[in-house]
């Protein structure tokens, strides 16, 4: 297990995150001893203010598809692009002053003849580190005759402004404890739920994988009599990354950007 401790706030509210399972999209961690308010400030960080690039401009030379050209720009908006967040800047915060230099913004181009289907994998970067995360995600088909030539521009933003800058749907609960009251009679149901999800020990139970822990296996404990409720200091954290950036990279940046907030707070 790997842990890590961070303090936020003027008493030092301690938050300690625990990784309970990783993936290369998906991570769960555990926060422990904190509150609602600052996990869900995590979540919402995670989800709105980490920046990540994004086609925002489309420009077209040719377009003789069945398709609008309004539908081509919000359909390449929405591709997933890989993003190093290092390398480029918010066009906000460039010495460029918004302009869309080098270090603000990407150019891409896409040209393509029928017949044929477009994906994303046929855009071509001035950038050889960015990429469509997804190569085959279909952009326009095109018949006999039929050709688009574009030129787009992708650059840094954040999910707050519009969802294609987000990285990742994140969600997150109160972690669940388990009191087998004198009239529970949950063996049967213990022996159901598989040993690679809960630890089980005579009549206590705790969740192993909550990457595999489902409110299917909360309710047949219910049911069995046992009572089951979320902790209020103690709460598993869900993230899934678009693929942009890594799982562990979104939290780190948001946890990084969410102590910058309080720093500007106290100021």
């Amino acid at each position: 297990m790997q842990k890590e401790r961070r303090k936020e706030g003027k008493k030092g509210i301690m938050a300690g995150f625990e990784i309970l399972n990783q993936s290369e999209n998906e991570i769960t961690i555990a926060i422990d001893k904190t509150t609602p308010a600052f996990v869900n400030a995590v979540r919402r960080t995670a989800v709105f203010d980490v920046p990540v690039l994004a086609i925002e401009d489309v420009y077209f030379t040719k377009n003789s598809s069945a398709l609008y050209d309004e539908i081509i720009a919000h359909r390449l908006g929405l591709v997933p692009l890989k993003t190093d967040p290092k390398s480029y800047n918010l066009p906000e915060d460039c010495t460029c002053k918004g302009k869309l230099c080098a270090k603000c913004s990407v150019k891409i181009i896409l040209k393509a003849k029928g017949p044929a289907t477009v994906y994303s994998g046929d855009m071509k970067f001035k950038d050889p580190a960015i990429k469509a995360v997804h190569a085959q995600i279909p952009i326009v088909k095109l018949l006999e005759g039929q050709e688009i030539e574009l030129e787009a521009i992708a650059i840094l933003g954040k999910g707050k402004v519009h969802a294609k800058w987000s990285p990742c749907h994140a969600w997150h609960r109160g972690g669940p404890e388990f009191t087998f009251t004198k009239e529970a009679d949950a063996k049967a149901v213990l022996d159901k739920i598989p040993g690679d999800v809960v630890r089980k020990d005579g009549r206590s139970i705790e969740v192993k994988d909550f990457g595999k822990w489902t409110d299917a296996y909360e309710q047949m404990l219910r049911g069995a009599g046992v009572e089951v409720k979320n902790s209020e200091t103690r709460f598993i954290l869900y993230l899934e990354s678009w693929g942009q950036l890594k799982p562990a990279e979104i939290l780190t940046q948001a946890v990084g950007i969410l102590q910058s907030k309080v720093k500007e707070a106290k100021i």
